[in-house]
Formats: C-alpha cells, structure tokens, sequence
C-alpha cells in the first residue's frame, strides 16, 4: 500500500464543501495502517488468554471477544479498499495483485513454522531432532496441507503437546481463507464494467449477507452441518459493509457527526440486539473506522510501512514459542508485550524482505498499485 492510502480517487472533493456530500468531509489522508496494526495486536492480545491458560477474558459484546471484533474490523476496512482495487482494474490484473499481496507472506510463515518454530519447540521437549519428520503431522504435511490457504493442519508431531493451548501453531491464518473468498465475490460481482460505478449490486449483496447471517443456522443445516458456511456468513457482511461504503462515496463524506454517531449507534444496537444485528449495522462499522481513520494521526514510518499484516500472521506462531519455553506463567499483559515485541521483528523482516517486494513485482506487472 502507498504511503498514505487515499480514501478517494485523485480530484474528487472529500475535503471540500459540495452539494454531493453531506456536512463538512475530512480529509485525503488516513492512518488505516496504523488503525490495521492496532486490530493485529488486539488479536494478539485476545489470543493470550487462551494461550496462556487463562479464560478470564472481558464478556464478549454481541458474541464477539477483542480479537472477533478486531477481525471484523479487518473485513471491514479490507471491504472498502479491496473495492476500489477492483473498480478500477480488471478482473485478472485484480486477482494477480490480491494474491500478490496476501499469499507470499502466507507461504513464508508456513516455511518459517516448518523449519524454524516447530523444530525449536522439538528441541525444547526432547533435546533432539530424531523424530521430527516422521512422527505423526510432518513438517512436510503441515506445510502442503494448507498450501492453498484453507487451513487443514494445525499441527507438527507433538511440538505443541505440552503448552496450555496444543497442537495448534497458527491459529490466526484461518481467516486469510474467507478474506480471499470475499476478495473472488466482489471480484465476479463487479465483473461487468458497469456494476462498478454503481451502488445496487453491493447493496443488494450485503442486504443479502446479512440476511443469510441472521439465518445461518439454516444454511449450515443446508450443507450438512459444515461450519465454514457458518464463519464465511459471520464475515461477508463486515466486508461488504466496507465496499458498500465506498461505492456510496460519490454521494456521501466522512463527516465527524455522522462518523460519532454511527460507532454510537452500533455499540448500543449491538449491546441490546440480537447476535446478527453487528452484521446488518456493518456499513456503520466501516463508515466509523474511515472517518477515525481521518481524525487520527499515525507515525510516518507506519504510514509508509504496512506491517500489520506480518504482526498479525507471525503474532500466534511466537506467541506459542513462547509458552514452549514456560512463559505462559506470566501475567497476560507481560506476556503479550512479549510476544509483541518479538513478532514486531518478524513482522517488519516479512515486510521488507517478502511482501514489499511481492508488491513491488506485481505492480510492475499490471502497471497498478495493490491497495491491502
């Protein structure tokens, strides 16, 4: 992503005062990399309970924990800048700048789990590595099992059967797999060149998200108890929440009023709702997060390098690292900045070393710019 990632196309007026837009708009600039980052820590903070042996998390707001909340964040904003990508390129040149982004990362951490986390955790346990490739999942398994980003394995032999939380490596990537089906449904719904420069196909098909959420018991009955139904229903509205707000921007702005009001809204119909009310109020989720995203300044460095990406793919394989080595008895906020800490490094060595030059490369390649 550029340095700052405009919430508009150049020359249009969201910080001027047009009959278009309602009340006063805020500026071009935005810090979502640094708002981005902060939903990877918070996830990575929500999984240290877990891990750590402890379940004495807040209570969850409409079903959802820090973490849930955080990753609907991520759909949300992914939704709007996922959608304008697609507006304004091709469907192939699309597809080859959305894997671009999102897989050589994926696959390193495979690599990287495999060869480096699970081999460490092997020698922790046994003092060797006799074993290590032939006793149960084998690092090869592990690796070409969730090549293609839906997550079969999450375990290597036993690296991980003595922690709090066992045999479970990477427990954040699962969702990298319903983000790249919404990355193909607004890919195929914008297929005809028409549908995006206007408003109804996005908002017929979250109308239709949402209702398929409050009814997701039904579809899951429907395929036979098969709960990736249910976790692609409980994800596609955040993210067409954020693509229908950026197919609304011809005609809207990011107005503090408005922007205020719409978190109010959401955090009081959430609270007093029934369980699918945060997805049919998603649109007032993304609006809010963009108009934050405006208000809030980030760090230069942060708004040139977006790391969040790596903080949140390495977050749980380290955190786990940990715990191998009896860190899990600390307190969860000591071991959280831990954890923290450590997957910072990893996170900016996977941002200078693998995906900026991914991104590099692919935009060379369809002469586009790859918006996360």
């Amino acid at each position: 992503m550029a340095a700052t990632t405009p919430l508009m196309h150049p020359g249009e007026p969201w910080n001027q005062k047009s009959p278009r837009y309602f009340g006063r708009s805020l500026g071009t600039t935005n810090s979502l990399n640094l708002i981005r980052l902060v939903f990877a820590a918070a996830v990575l903070v929500a999984h240290s309970y877990p891990l750590t042996g402890r379940l004495e998390q807040a209570p969850p707001l409409a079903g959802q924990g820090l973490g849930g909340w955080a990753v609907a964040g991520f759909f949300a904003v992914s939704g709007y800048l996922i959608t304008a990508s697609r507006q304004r390129t091709g469907f192939a040149n699309f597809l080859l700048l959305r894997v671009g982004r999102i897989y050589p990362a994926f696959l390193v951490v495979l690599l990287m789990t495999a060869a480096v986390f699970a081999p460490i955790a092997q020698l922790v346990n046994h003092g060797t590595l006799a074993g290590y490739f032939t006793t149960g999942t084998t690092p090869f398994t592990y690796v070409y099992s969730n090549l293609f980003l839906e997550i079969n394995t999450y375990d290597i032999g036993d690296t991980l059967a003595s922690v709090p939380y066992a045999n479970v490596w990477n427990g954040s990537l699962w969702t990298l797999y319903f983000e790249f089906l919404c990355y193909l449904f607004v890919g195929i719904l914008l297929i005809w060149r028409r549908a995006r420069t206007t408003v109804w196909p996005i908002a017929v098909a979250f109308v239709l998200s949402a209702v398929v959420f409050a009814n997701a018991d039904l579809a899951v009955k429907a395929v036979n108890g098969d709960q990736s139904i249910w976790l692609l229903a409980s994800l596609l509205p955040y993210f067409l929440g954020g693509a229908l707000i950026r197919v609304l921007k011809p005609y809207i702005g990011l107005d503090w009023r408005a922007g205020s009001l719409s978190l109010v809204v959401l955090v009081v119909a959430v609270y007093f709702g029934p369980l699918w009310t945060a997805q049919a109020l998603a649109p007032l989720f993304a609006y809010g997060i963009l108009w934050l995203s405006t208000v809030i300044p980030q760090p230069k460095w942060i708004a040139k390098h977006d790391v969040s990406y790596g903080v949140y793919i390495y977050a749980f394989p380290v955190q786990q690292l940990l715990a191998v080595f009896g860190l899990w008895t600390l307190d969860v906020f000591t071991f959280s900045a831990i954890a923290l800490a450590g997957t910072a490094v990893l996170a900016v060595l996977s941002w200078f070393i693998v995906e900026r030059p991914a991104l590099r490369r692919t935009r060379r390649s369809t002469g586009r710019s790859a918006d996360r």
